[in-house]
């Protein structure tokens, strides 16, 4: 039976007719989905024309009056058990015989038990209503007529979309706020076990709102996908109102298996993978319109006055520096102009970390324009690559979102294709919160507050995104996800060393808490077994971070204050088993022939002396830290960045001078080496510091090597002021809301050397921060005899040897006081 057939029949046999004709259309096993919606529509138009028709006869042939489905009903998406949204509009002449109309036309629909929302009204009234009650105006947009006096319909449409479009200032924010009280009641549809396909956040009712949003003419919407994003939602809520009998949006769990096997999917997790989707669509089309509609709005007030102000000019976006080819502009990280992204392979994420960092989206029209040219980085990845990845996990909460803007374009899965198995993937355990890609994330989030516990900051927020990725494959998902781990490590740079760590964090991510809560701690095999598990300090260092970082992340019944100090005390008791003589200070190689020139150079002149050269690596083998300037794939040794080297006659204050005139040239320090080096036999008796720096430019090109060197004379005889000149670039660019850091942490390594202090920093990486650890050792009255600087991601891990000024190791009480007093210095700029 064809919809025509169906429509026909239904007008022939009146309510009998309906009814026996729309349970043959619900129950045809051939139609679903949007042909069934629509010739749904079509039989419920043809029936309720026909009721008005003969009311209306009854009447006397009743004119000024028209019958129009609003709503949902209105946009043609009914449901099996869906309302009907009608609006009795009329000319107000004759209420006595409108009200008879309404009668005739609501009873028969009562009577065969369909739910209806109804209202009787003029245009005039259904204007003033709609101005008081947003969700009636978001009903009248969606207006279609039915049957009677079509101009009267007409006029009321395009009355309703001119006081739209008129009000959309006013009324956009107004169903912004709607949206976001919903969405705090409902929660999200694209992690909920038991979701509300239309309530909740990424459902049916944003959808409605996006397109509300585009009828006001202020803003639209992303289009690719949002359709079938939307077809998918209705066609599970169709399957789940024919498996219930019941008018219902809520997917419950006992209901999933029915309504997958009603749509044809394999399985309950398969279904709930296609909402997720869906969802996951509908809430980022979400996030970009209503950006999209901040900034119009924010414009339009701003405008009038800079229009007073510049004489009717347009004044052009400001445009702020964030990365090299990455800018800020209105809120949102945009490529710069310059930006060659079909060039640059590691664009997505230095764009991606940067906004992170300072906590600010990233366009739209950027991502896809990444998604659309960048080409694929080649394994291993190029060092820099791996730390924007690192300094993106490690951004703390404004990871979540932008790491979403990737994701919706594919980049993601472009990156590490072993995350297109738990993309959007259900976790049936009522302990679980989120899907399990989102818990990854959530977990790199919860463990970037730790990242001052730990030496290795880049292997935790690593170990945090791929802890579960074993859960899309069958059987134990530790040991699955072991194998993967090694394997995604070795494509995106770590060593064979690093890349074991990671793998062994993945297989006993679950070690500590299993063992703390269902064992004996007492009992020395236990100790003994984890011990032989997790092999060093350092691993069972990480791993307490990334066990607490995930139970964390899986929700609140899965951490409490007994739990961890469960794990806390076994911790404890397997790294006494653990414990034993811990290495000294670390030798330097011998230097250099090019290194002992510079050395003698700089005590014949007294000043300083310094070469810059391009670092670079073979393939096959990569440090832990670094930045990478090559694209990837290419033959042969890669670029790293650029080798500084400075020697310097030994004197006090040379650190913070070298690091003050780097930050004020805009270098950023992936990694430094400070030592003294004494002359070469045949040389006057003499020291002089030598100073390995492994540097890149925040964007833009490279000093000279005669400009930097003047400046460092400059800094070493006072007559530049390095901390004035930092102060004043600060308070230039006033702060960002950006990622908010864990505080730095200073503490004395205890009995590391015979020979000196250690005192190891870790911080967040940011401009000038050596510069103020070397000026603050500096007034502690110590003497900086070596340091090891390293950058991982955005996290500055740093260990300093030092001395009192008779080359001895400080007491320690002194040694504790210093350290504090770095710390207070730390926090204070933090």
């Amino acid at each position: 039976m064809t919809g025509t057939d169906v429509h026909n029949e239904a007008e022939d046999s009146g309510p009998g007719g309906y009814a026996a004709a729309r349970l043959r259309l619900l129950t045809e096993g051939a139609r679903s989905g949007p042909p069934r919606r629509a010739a749904l529509a079509s039989l419920t138009d043809g029936w309720l024309a026909g009721l008005f028709d003969a009311a209306a006869s009854a009447a006397g042939g009743l004119r000024g009056v028209c019958l129009v489905a609003v709503g949902g009903y209105g946009r043609g998406e009914l449901s099996p058990r869906s309302d009907l949204d009608l609006l009795l509009l009329h000319d107000g002449g004759d209420p006595g015989a409108v009200a008879a109309l309404a009668d005739r036309l609501w009873y028969p629909v009562w009577d065969l038990g369909l739910a209806l929302d109804h209202s009787v009204r003029t245009p005039a009234e259904a204007r003033k209503t709609a101005a008081g009650d947003l969700k009636v105006q978001l009903g009248l947009l969606d207006a279609r007529h039915l049957a009677g006096d079509l101009a009267l319909t007409a006029s009321l449409r395009t009355a309703v979309l001119a006081d739209w479009r008129n009000q959309a200032p006013r009324r956009l924010p107004e169903l912004r706020e709607l949206c976001a009280e919903r969405a705090e009641r409902q929660g999200e549809l694209q992690y909920l076990l038991e979701p509300d396909l239309k309530e909740a956040r990424g459902g049916l009712r944003d959808a409605t709102a996006l397109r509300a949003v585009a009828a006001s003419w202020l803003a639209d919407a992303p289009r690719e996908g949002l359709a079938d994003a939307r077809r998918r939602l209705l066609d599970v809520r169709d399957a789940l109102h024919l498996t219930t009998g019941r008018a219902t949006d809520r997917l419950s769990l006992q209901e999933q298996d029915q309504v997958a096997a009603e749509l044809g999917l394999l399985d309950a997790d398969t279904l709930l993978r296609q909402v997720y989707e869906s969802a996951r669509v509908i809430s980022y089309a979400g996030d970009v319109t209503w950006r999209e509609v901040g900034r119009v709005l924010r414009a339009r007030a701003v405008r009038p006055r800079l229009r007073a102000m510049l004489g009717g000019g347009k004044p052009a976006p400001e445009r702020s520096p964030l990365a090299e080819g990455v800018v800020e502009q209105d809120g949102e990280v945009v490529l710069a102009r310059t930006a060659r992204p079909e060039r640059d392979p590691v664009l997505p994420l230095r764009a991606a970390a940067a906004a992170a960092q300072a906590g600010l989206p990233l366009s739209l029209h950027a991502v896809r324009r990444m998604a659309a040219t960048v080409r694929p980085l080649a394994a291993p990845w190029p060092a820099e690559a791996r730390e924007q990845l690192v300094t993106l996990l490690g951004s703390g909460r404004p990871t979540v979102e932008v790491w979403e803007a990737l994701e919706a374009e594919g980049l993601v899965s472009r990156l590490l294709p072993d995350w297109e198995r738990v993309r959007c993937r259900p976790q049936r355990n009522a302990v679980h919160v989120w899907t399990v890609d989102r818990h990854l994330i959530e977990t790199a989030v919860r463990a970037s507050a730790f990242t001052r516990r730990v030496s290795r900051p880049d292997l935790l927020l690593v170990a945090a995104l791929l802890h579960d990725i074993g859960k899309g494959w069958p059987g134990d998902h530790s040991v699955a996800g072991e194998i993967i781990a090694k394997d995604v490590a070795g494509r995106i740079g770590f060593d064979r060393a690093d890349a074991d760590v990671l793998a062994t964090l993945v297989r006993h991510h679950l070690l500590l808490v299993e063992t703390a809560t269902r064992r004996d701690l007492d009992d020395p095999a236990t100790v003994h077994a984890v011990a032989r598990a997790v092999g060093t300090q350092s691993t069972l260092e990480l791993l307490h971070a990334l066990t607490e970082a995930d139970a964390l992340a899986t929700g609140p019944a899965a951490w409490s204050t007994w739990r961890g100090s469960l794990v806390a005390d076994l911790v404890r008791r397997v790294s006494a088993a653990l414990a034993g003589d811990d290495p000294d200070e670390p030798e330097p190689g011998a230097p250099s022939a090019e290194q002992e020139r510079l050395a003698v150079e700089a005590f014949r002149t007294g000043g300083p002396v310094l070469s810059l050269r391009a670092q670079t690596e073979p393939p096959a083998r990569r440090e832990p830290e670094g930045t990478g300037d090559a694209e990837g794939g290419a033959a042969g040794p890669e670029p790293l960045g650029v080798e500084l080297v400075v020697a310097v006659p030994d004197q006090p204050g040379v650190l913070p001078c070298v690091a003050g005139v780097l930050a004020v040239h805009r270098l950023t320090v992936r990694t430094a080496e400070l030592r003294a080096l004494e002359l070469p036999a045949g040389v006057d008796d003499g020291s002089v510091l030598l100073l390995n720096w492994r540097v890149a430019a925040e964007y833009g090109s490279l000093p000279q090597a005669a400009r930097l060197r003047a400046d460092l004379v400059r800094a070493l005889d006072g007559s530049l002021d390095v901390a004035g000149r930092l102060a004043e670039r600060d308070a230039a660019y006033p702060r960002r809301r950006g990622v908010v850091a864990p505080p730095p942490r200073v503490t004395v390594a205890p009995a590391a050397s015979r020979h000196a202090t250690v005192i190891e920093v870790r911080a967040q990486d940011a401009p000038g921060l050596l510069f103020r650890i070397g000026r603050a050792l500096e007034d502690a009255k110590v003497r900086v005899r070596s340091a090891h600087v390293s950058t991982l991601g955005a996290n500055a891990v740093d260990a300093f040897y030092v001395t009192g000024p008779a080359g001895a190791p400080l007491p320690p009480e002194e040694a504790a006081s210093v350290a504090r007093r770095l710390e207070d210095t730390l926090r204070a700029r933090t």
